[in-house]
């Protein structure tokens, strides 16, 4: 799979709920390879799942204030606290990024399906995935705020996986 179409689904993707759901513009950052998750976190991250015939997750993380803003802008209602709202908001936010990114790629990886998003918010902890293929990262910045987007895929080696990638190579032109 050609790295720069994953990247390209990514920023379209994310340009386009942020714009048109939101009215926020981001600058994207140069993307990159990520293949360890060492560092601790502070804020609020989205994960969600992709299955298919890829599967993978997808994982949005930002500052705690980034996520407020991002609330406000999509409740209209403004926030001072991460609360169960700004929660809820994130998670239709990584929703609506990753159902885009999965439109953007299904053509190269075959239909997929996404999970039900999961947000987790606090200070100093780690988010790991046992993935060996690392992930794609394309960071996005609104102001001095920065937004990172992230997927990992690999082809899934399950039924419904090898009957798609069947199915997608006997479609393709």
């Amino acid at each position: 799979m050609e790295n720069e179409k994953l990247i390209a689904g990514i920023c379209s993707a994310t340009g386009e709920v942020f714009s048109m759901m939101l009215g926020i513009e981001l600058q994207n950052g140069e993307s990159h390879q990520e293949t360890a998750d060492d560092e601790s976190f502070d804020g609020v991250v989205g994960l969600i799942g992709l299955a298919g015939a890829w599967v993978g997750a997808g994982r949005l993380s930002c500052s705690a204030e980034f996520a407020m803003q991002v609330s406000t802008a999509l409740l209209a209602t403004p926030y001072e606290s991460v609360n169960a709202e700004v929660l809820d908001a994130m998670a239709e936010v990584t929703n609506m990024i990753f159902g885009n990114v999965k439109t953007n790629i299904e053509e190269e990886y075959g239909a997929m399906g996404l999970s039900i998003p999961t947000v987790i918010y606090g200070r100093n902890y780690k988010a790991r995935s046992v993935s060996s293929s690392g992930w794609t990262v394309v960071p996005f910045f609104c102001g001095k705020e920065r937004m990172d987007v992230k997927i990992c895929l690999a082809p899934g080696s399950g039924a419904f996986a090898r009957a798609e990638q069947i199915v997608h190579q006997a479609l393709r032109p």
